[in-house]
């Protein structure tokens, strides 16, 4: 394959597409964020760039050769080489699943990046549209969908210095008809900060649930971490 500026155009299309979805994943704090994505991009681009650019020095007539070359058969190992990838993301804390979206995101810019190596530019720009559609403006929704339909909460507690995280945790696991499924104790600053995951029963007022631990002397801070991890 020789050096070509079709080529160039592809993989550098390819890692500003990679970029715009990873530049949202990094605002977002991901496992895997800018430099992830721009690189799974520009890797897999490359790979269709090989494909289709890579073995033109053996196109010849049938009749004349019994050489074969299936061109397809690299895209085909770049879809089981990201899902591999895409598995390491994804890991379990209790009965909490983490990081899908973001293994889901690898695998589409995988997608967008082959796209643009085969040549389909105009194809791979209005999948990374759709895609960062889907991150950004779908996620009020995706909000409003689980009050709605589960009642959770993502709550982090911040303490006031020398509290200790006994009495709230007590506190969390008291309230009515609310389930806790993953609680996280760490230290920032020198005060001890709770992750908290709820669950409450349809009708429960989650709202004064979370005021009544907001309210207690020994909380400094609390906050819904909910909309920004995913």
């Amino acid at each position: 394959m020789r050096f070509s500026d079709e080529a160039v155009l592809r993989l550098v299309v390819a890692v500003a597409l990679g970029a715009i979805i990873g530049a949202e994943r990094e605002a977002t704090e991901q496992p895997a964020g800018l430099r992830t994505h721009i690189a799974v991009c520009l890797g897999a681009a490359l790979f269709g760039v090989v494909s289709t650019l890579g073995f033109t020095e053996f196109e010849s007539v049938r009749a004349t050769t019994n050489i074969q070359v299936d061109v397809t058969r690299v895209a085909s190992q770049v879809v089981v080489g990201i899902g591999f990838l895409g598995a390491g993301m994804i890991f379990r804390q209790g009965t909490v699943v983490r990081n899908l979206t973001t293994a889901a995101s690898l695998w589409v810019v995988a997608a967008i990046g082959l796209t643009c190596g085969v040549g389909d530019i105009g194809t791979a720009a209005v999948a990374t549209a759709i895609m960062l559609l889907a991150l950004v403006a779908l996620l009020p929704v995706r909000n409003w969908i689980r009050r709605i339909a589960r009642q959770t909460r993502e709550l982090e507690i911040r303490l006031v210095d020398e509290a200790t995280p006994g009495d709230v945790v007590a506190a969390i696991h008291d309230l009515p008809h609310v389930r806790v499924e993953r609680i996280t104790i760490g230290k920032s600053d020198g005060a001890f900060v709770v992750l908290a995951d709820l669950v409450a029963d349809r009708g429960a007022d989650v709202d004064q649930h979370v005021a009544t631990i907001a309210g207690r002397d020994d909380v400094a801070s609390l906050g819904e971490v909910g909309a920004h991890s995913r």
